[in-house]
């Protein structure tokens, strides 16, 4: 079963945590929402409560297919400045594992610890200046793949970023077969 962690903190973007951890869970991925906050419970960009499964510091050690990113402000901040977690996307680029980053995840979280130099992707609105930045080359796609990062918008781009998280875990094949009862394309 592939393993994934899905980071949040307090000012995460709810819907981005949700279509992820749930798209990912129909893919039958083991889906792991940790806090790097001190509680589990955080308090999303628009005041929704979400419980986290575990604290980030519970899931250090473990290997991961794919850790994902969501965005949100500060959201994005608190990923960015949780060692733990820098220490562990660092890792998982470094060994060549799944890595995506959605809204300004990807300008905050990554590339301002130099992690998208080399890189073509793309962000939230935004933060495209800061990305312009950052990486090789910023893209007004929707989602961006490039090697083993995904990178995506918004959170309306939420649900095509997350079907295409499954697609690069599990297949085309797999995407399709979530993508087709719940009506996307």
């Amino acid at each position: 079963m592939k393993q994934v962690l899905v980071p949040v903190a307090d000012g995460s973007e709810e819907i981005e945590i949700v279509t992820i951890v749930d798209v990912l869970r129909r893919a039958e991925a083991a889906v792991t929402l940790a806090s790097v906050m001190q509680s589990r419970r955080i308090t999303a960009s628009r005041g929704v409560s979400i419980e986290a499964d575990r604290l980030l510091s519970e899931c250090t050690g473990s290997r991961w297919d794919l850790i994902a990113l969501p965005g949100g402000m500060p959201g994005a901040e608190h990923l960015h400045n949780c060692r733990a977690l820098v220490t562990m996307v660092t890792d998982q680029m470094e060994a060549g594992r799944w890595l995506g980053a959605i809204c300004a995840a990807p300008a905050v979280v990554l590339g301002r610890r130099g992690l998208l130099a080399g890189y073509r992707a793309t962000c939230h609105r935004g933060f495209r200046e800061e990305l312009r930045e950052q990486a090789r080359e910023i893209s007004g796609a929707a989602v961006v793949v490039d090697r083993k990062l995904i990178t995506s918008q918004a959170p309306g781009t939420a649900l095509e970023f997350a079907l295409q998280l499954v697609k690069c875990l599990f297949g085309e094949e797999r995407a399709r077969s979530v993508a087709e009862p719940m009506g996307a394309s």
